[in-house]
C-alpha cells in the first residue's frame, strides 16, 4: 500500500514514530579535554573554560552549563568577561577575537557568538605589530585594550569592535619618556600585562616583557609613573587599595612597588625570592588578596628551585605564618580567587585552579585549607576508563546506602558550599535515580549520579585490596616529609599511573534490587561484592576455574594471574568482596552476567565460559570454546602491550625515584609518560576492538583467530526441552557465531545451601555466516523481552507470558535472527546492509515512551554500528524504525565505549575525560535548561564617563553553536552595507588618503587620521570610516 499513498499523506505509524523517537546530543559530562584558558565573572558568578579545539564552556551553579564552539579550529588562549554585562571575549591562537553573549530566548539563556575581530596592520607590517599578547576588558564595559608583541596597545570599542585609533598607545610614545640609559639598545619587547587601577578607571597599568611597567592616564593620553624593572616580567597585580603593584619575574622572584609622587622608580620597595637564591623557575602569575583583619593572602604559581623541583606544578599560598605549596599532578593553566561578598568584594573564600586534567577548588576560609568537592567537571579519567555500566531507576533504599558509603569517603573535603553559583537551573527534577558505573585501569569502580545534567561522584570502590598487586608503597614523591622545604601538599585526584595493569576493570554488573555487584578484570579475576553499611574484616576465598579443561598442546604466554591475599582484609563500609573466581589462563574477561535471584554469575574469556554459584562458592560449569587455530587467544592480545606499559611505568618510576633522591628533576617526564601511556592505551584498545572484527563480509572461516572468544552471556527462564515446561537457562555467544544453551536445575529454596546446582547442555546453534554473536534476547509470549531478575518480585515489571511460545533473538555483527523455542527453528531475519560495511558494535534493549500518550510505550533494540550510526529496531517484528548518525566512524574508542540505558539514552566517550550524552527517546530527555539574569549596573560610575562612539549601521550576524542560524532581522546584507559606504564621501576620502600617504610607521599613520576615525567590523570583514 505504500506505493499508492498520496504524496504528503502521513501514516499512523509515521506519526507514532515522531512521538516515540527523537535524537539529540544533550550534554557533555566530565572534564573538558585539553583546556587552554580560564575566565571568571565575579558579577555573574560564572566560570568559563576554553580548549585547544576551540570549544568554550560556561559553568555556574550545578546544572547551569553552556557550550559554544568557534568556527575556527584554533585554541582558545584567553577569556575575559566584560564587567557588569553578559558578554565575554575570547582570544584564539590565530590572533582572532570573538565576542559571546548570554541571551534570553523563550525563558532560557543561550550562548551566542555575536562578533569577531582581527587586528590588521598596514601592508608590509610585521605580524608582531598586531599579534595580541594581553587583553584588558575595561570596567566601563565599552573598551578593550589589546597589548601586542610589538609593544603597542590598541583600543577597541565593543560591542561593535571599532578601533579607536586616536586612543592607541604606541611603543614610540612610551619610549620617549623612558631614560635612555635604561632603554640602551634593547626595545621594550611585547606587552606582557594590562591592568586597570581598582580605584580609578581612567588609569591602566602596562607591563612590558623586558621589565618596564608604567601607569597610563586615559584622559591626558600620557604616562604617569614608570617602574624600571630589570628582570623579565611575567605578570602584575594591582592591589585593591590602588597603592601598590606586585610584579613577578622569570627568575622566580617578585617585587613590590608603591605608587608615589615620583615619576620614575628604579628600585622596588621589596624584592623577594620565595624559594632561595638558587636558580628558580618563573613565577607565572601572582595575586595578593586583602583581608579585613590580619595580613593579606599572597598566592603565586611557579617559583620552584629549577634543579630540584623543576617538574613540579605548584601554587604557593602564604597567609600570616602559614605557607603551603599546593602540588598538582598536571600542568597549571590558570587560576582565580572568589570572595565571600557580592561583586567580587569581601574576604577571600576559595581558590579555583584549572590544571590540565582537573579543576581543583581550595577552601581559604576553613583551617587547613581543604579541597571543596566539585559538583561537576569531575575528572572521569583520574585513572583511565576501561569500561562503563548504566543502571536505571535505582530504588531509594539502595541509593541512600551508596550515598552514605560515599559520604564516609568524602569526610576530608570541605563542607563549604560550591563557590561558583551563577545562574538558575530551570531543568525539572529527575524523574528517577540513575547510576553510571565506570571501571578504571587502577582496579577501581566509580559510581556517578547520572540522573541529571551534572555527573556527580557518589562512591568509589577499589578492588586492589583483595590482591597482592605490584603497588610501590615507597613511591611517595608527592608527599613531603615533616618540616621539608618547600612545604608541599598534594591536591587533586588525577593519578595517571596504574601500579599494576592487571587490576584494570573490564566488565561490571550491578543488581539494583539485591545490592550484589560483580566486577571482572584484565587478569581473569571475577569479584562478587555485596553492600554492607558497616566496616568489616573478612577473608576472600578464591576459586580457580580452568577454562582449558586440561587440553594438551596449549600454553599461555600472557601475564600471570593476581595473587589473592591469604589473610583477612579490612574493608570500609560500602561494597565488600566475599567471593572470587580466577580464570585459568588469566585472560581478559570479555563477558559477564549476574543473576541475583539464582545467586549465579557467568563469565567468559577468549578461552571459554563458566558459571559460578556465589552462595555455595563453587563452580557449576566450565566450557572451553577454543578452536585449535586460536593461537592468538593463547598469546593474549593485550599481554604484550600491557607488559610494555608495565616496563615503561617501572622504568620511569625508577628514573623519577632516583632523581627525587638526589633532588634533581628534569621537566617533561610526567608529560612524556602520559603521552606514551595514551599512545599505548590507544594501540591496546585498537587491537582489542579491531582484531576480532576485521573480517570479510562473506561467511567467515572457522580458522579465523578468536573464534572461541565469548562475546555475550544471558540468563533466561524459558522453554528449552519442551513447550510446556520452562526452566532456568544460560546462553553464551562466541566470536565464531556459535550459541551454547545450558539448562540449569536449581534446588528448592529450603535446600539451596545443601544441594548443588547442575547444568546440562541443551542447545547449540552455529550461524552459517559465522559472524560474532554480540547479543542474545529471549522474548516472552507477548513478544516482550524477559524482565530482569527480581524485577517482577518488586512489582516493577509485568510477569512474563509463559503460556504462548517464546522466541530467541540472536544478534550477530551482521544480522538479527529470530528463532522459535524450544525447536530453535528460524522465523525472522533482518540483515544489515553489506554495502557500506556496517557491523553491530553495541546493542541494548530499551523502552520508548510516547511523548503524547502517557501510558503508551514500545520495546525496541538500540544498535550502534561501526559506522557510528544508531538504529532502533522494533520487537518482535524486527523492523527498522529510525536511523541517526551519532559517532564519527573514525572514532573507534568512542564507539567501543558506548553504553545504552533502559529508556533510550546513551553515553559514549568523546575524549579520555568526557562522556557525550545522547537521547533517542522523545519523552526521556536530560539537557541543561538554565537562565542567567544580568546584574544591575553599579550606580557609582566613574567621575568622568569614557566616550563611546556609536557606529552607524553596524550589524553583526549572530551564530549559535547548538541551533540553526536564526533571527533574520539581525542579519544585514553585505551588499547594502558596501553600497552605503561607497556613497559616503568621507569614506572615499579616507581610503584615498590611506592609499597615498607615506606609511613610515603604522601608529604615526594613525596619528595623522582625523579624530574619530575608526574601523567598522562586520562578519564580511572591515571597512574604514571617518566621522
Amino acid at each position: 500500500m505504500k506505493r499508492f499513498r498520496r504524496h504528503g499523506q502521513e501514516t499512523h505509524r509515521d506519526r507514532l514514530k515522531q512521538e516515540l523517537y527523537q535524537f539529540a546530543k544533550t550534554v557533555e559530562h566530565g572534564f573538558p579535554h585539553q583546556p587552554s584558558a580560564l575566565g571568571y565573572s565575579p558579577n555573574l558568578q560564572l566560570l568559563a573554560i576554553g580548549t585547544r579545539s576551540g570549544a568554550i564552556k560556561l559553568y555556574g551553579a550545578p546544572g547551569v552549563e553552556f557550550m559554544g564552539l568557534h568556527d575556527e579550529n584554533a585554541a582558545v588562549t584567553q577569556i575575559h568577561f566584560l564587567p557588569h554585562q553578559g558578554e565575554l571575549i575570547t582570544l584564539l591562537d590565530d590572533n582572532s577575537l570573538h565576542m559571546w553573549t548570554l541571551r534570553a530566548h523563550q525563558g532560557l539563556s543561550e550562548l551566542l557568538e555575536v562578533g569577531r575581530f582581527t587586528l590588521t596592520g598596514p601592508p608590509g607590517a610585521p605580524p608582531s605589530v598586531t599579534r595580541v599578547t594581553a587583553v584588558l576588558a575595561h570596567s566601563s564595559g565599552e573598551l578593550l585594550f589589546l597589548g601586542t608583541e610589538g609593544g603597542h596597545v590598541f583600543v577597541v570599542e565593543v560591542p561593535g569592535f571599532r578601533e579607536l585609533e586616536e586612543r592607541n598607545i604606541s611603543v614610540e610614545a612610551v619610549q620617549q619618556r623612558v631614560p635612555e640609559d635604561y632603554m640602551g639598545r634593547r626595545n621594550l619587547e611585547c606587552v606582557e600585562a594590562l591592568q586597570e587601577n581598582p580605584l580609578n578607571p581612567h588609569q591602566i597599568l602596562i607591563g612590558y616583557s623586558r621589565g618596564l611597567m608604567l601607569t597610563w592616564d586615559l584622559d591626558t593620553n600620557c604616562s604617569r609613573h614608570h617602574f624600571l624593572g630589570t628582570q623579565q616580567l611575567e605578570s602584575v597585580w594591582w592591589t585593591p587599595d590602588g597603592q601598590q603593584i606586585l610584579s613577578s619575574h622569570s627568575d622566580g622572584s617578585y617585587c613590590q612597588w608603591t605608587l608615589n609622587d615620583e615619576d620614575r622608580q628604579a628600585e622596588p620597595d621589596k624584592h623577594e625570592m620565595p624559594y632561595g637564591t638558587f636558580p628558580c623557575k618563573a613565577i607565572s602569575k601572582i595575586m595578593q588578596l586583602s583581608t579585613k583583619q590580619g595580613p593579606p593572602f599572597l598566592i603565586f604559581s611557579g617559583g620552584m628551585p629549577r634543579a630540584s623541583y623543576g617538574d613540579r606544578h605548584c601554587i604557593s599560598v602564604i597567609h600570616s605564618k602559614t605557607h603551603v605549596a599546593l602540588d598538582f599532578t598536571s600542568r597549571i593553566i590558570d587560576y582565580f580567587a572568589t570572595t565571600s561578598g557580592a561583586q567580587g568584594k569581601g574576604e577571600p573564600s576559595a581558590l579555583v585552579v584549572l590544571v590540565e586534567e582537573e579543576l581543583v577548588v581550595v577552601d581559604l576560609e576553613t583551617e587547613g585549607w581543604p579541597v571543596i568537592q566539585t559538583p561537576y567537571l569531575a575528572p572521569l579519567h583520574c585513572s583511565a576508563i576501561t569500561c562503563s555500566h548504566h543502571v536505571s531507576n535505582i530504588p531509594l533504599k539502595l541509593w541512600e546506602r551508596i550515598r552514605a558509603a560515599g559520604q564516609h569517603q568524602s569526610a576530608h573535603y570541605s563542607r563549604k558550599p560550591w563557590p561558583v553559583k551563577g545562574g538558575q537551573n530551570l531543568a525539572p527534577d529527575a524523574p528517577q535515580r540513575d547510576l553510571l558505573l565506570t571501571g578504571h585501569e587502577d582496579g577501581t569502580v566509580r559510581f556517578w549520579d547520572a540522573s541529571g545534567v551534572c555527573l556527580y561522584p557518589l562512591y568509589k570502590l577499589s578492588t586492589a585490596g583483595v590482591f597482592h598487586a605490584d603497588a610501590d608503597t615507597t613511591d611517595n614523591m608527592n608527599h613531603g616529609a615533616e618540616g621539608e622545604w618547600p612545604p608541599f601538599r598534594k591536591v587533586g585526584c588525577f593519578d595517571p599511573y596504574s601500579d599494576d595493569p592487571r587490576l584494570g576493570i573490564q566488565k561490571i554488573h550491578l543488581c539494583k534490587y539485591s545490592g550484589y555487584l560483580a566486577v571482572a578484570g584484565t587478569a581473569g579475576q571475577i569479584v562478587v561484592l555485596e553492600l554492607n553499611d558497616e566496616p568489616a574484616e573478612q577473608l576472600v576465598e578464591g576459586t580457580l576455574a580452568d577454562l582449558l579443561q586440561g587440553q594438551e598442546g596449549f600454553r599461555w604466554k600472557g601475564h600471570t594471574r593476581l595473587e589473592v591475599r591469604e589473610e583477612a582484609v579490612a574493608f570500609p563500609a560500602g561494597f565488600q568482596p566475599f567471593a572470587l573466581v580466577q580464570c585459568q589462563p588469566p585472560a581478559v574477561v570479555t563477558s559477564l552476567a549476574l543473576h541475583s535471584e539464582w545467586k549465579l554469575v557467568a563469565f567468559g574469556t577468549s578461552h571459554g565460559f563458566g558459571l559460578y554459584d556465589y552462595q555455595q562458592k563453587n563452580t557449576v560449569l566450565v566450557r572451553c570454546t577454543l578452536n585449535p587455530s586460536d593461537q592468538l587467544a593463547l598469546e593474549g592480545p593485550l599481554s604484550r602491550v600491557k607488559s610494555i606499559k608495565k616496563s615503561l611505568r617501572q622504568s620511569f618510576r625508577r628514573i623519577r625515584r632516583s632523581r627525587v633522591s638526589v633532588r634533581k628533576h628534569h621537566v617533561g617526564n610526567a608529560a612524556k609518560l602520559q603521552e606514551i601511556n595514551a599512545r599505548l592505551e590507544a594501540e591496546a584498545l585498537q587491537e582489542m576492538e579491531l582484531a576480532p572484527v576485521q573480517r570479510k563480509i562473506e561467511a567467515r572461516s572457522s580458522d579465523d583467530s578468536f573464534t572461541g572468544l565469548v562475546r555475550t552471556l544471558y540468563f533466561a527462564d524459558s522453554f528449552l526441552s519442551d513447550g510446556s515446561h520452562n526452566s532456568p537457562s544460560l546462553w553464551a555467544g562466541t566470536n565464531g557465531g556459535s550459541v551454547f544453551a545450558y539448562t540449569l536445575r536449581l534446588p528448592p529454596s529450603d535446600r539451596r545451601m545443601e544441594d548443588p546446582i547442575t547444568a546440562y547442555p541443551a542447545k547449540e546453534i552455529q550461524l552459517m555466516h559465522r559472524a560474532p554473536v554480540v547479543g542474545i534476547v529471549v522474548l516472552d509470549g507477548r513478544g516482550a523481552p524477559l524482565p530482569e531478575p527480581l524485577e517482577v518480585a518488586h512489582d516493577l515489571a509485568r510477569s512474563p507470558d509463559m503460556h504462548n511460545a517464546h522466541h530467541l533473538l540472536v544478534i550477530s555483527e551482521e544480522q538479527f535472527k529470530m528463532f522459535t523455542l524450544p525447536k530453535v527453528s528460524s522465523k525472522l531475519k533482518l540483515k544489515l546492509t553489506a554495502l557500506d560495511g556496517s557491523r553491530v558494535r553495541k546493542v541494548g534493549v530499551a523502552s520508548f515512551g510516547s511523548s503524547r500518550v502517557e501510558d503508551y510505550s514500545e520495546s525496541g533494540l538500540v544498535v550502534l554500528t561501526n559506522q557510528g550510526d544508531l538504529h532502533v529496531i522494533s520487537l518482535p517484528s524486527l523492523k527498522m524504525q529510525v536511523r541517526y548518525p551519532c559517532v564519527r566512524r573514525e572514532d573507534v574508542s568512542g564507539i567501543a565505549s558506548c553504553v545504552f540505558t533502559k529508556y533510550g539514552q546513551g553515553f559514549y566517550l568523546i575524549s579520555p575525560s568526557e562522556f557525550e550524552r545522547f537521547s533517542l527517546s522523545a519523552r526521556w530527555l536530560v539537557e541543561p535548561r538554565c537562565l542567567v539574569e544580568l546584574p544591575p549596573t553599579p550606580s557609582s560610575s566613574a567621575s568622568k564617563p569614557l566616550p563611546r562612539a556609536q557606529p552607524d549601521g553596524a550589524a553583526v550576524q549572530h551564530r549559535n553553536f547548538r541551533r540553526d542560524r536564526e533571527n533574520c532581522e539581525e542579519n544585514v546584507s553585505p551588499r547594502v552595507m558596501e553600497h552605503a559606504l561607497l556613497n559616503d564621501e568621507k569614506v572615499l576620502q579616507e581610503i584615498q588618503r590611506s592609499l597615498e600617504g607615506d606609511q613610515t610607521s603604522y601608529l604615526e599613520h594613525h596619528s595623522k587620521s582625523k579624530p574619530g576615525g575608526g574601523k567598522l567590523i562586520t562578519n564580511g570583514g572591515e571597512s574604514s570610516r571617518g566621522e
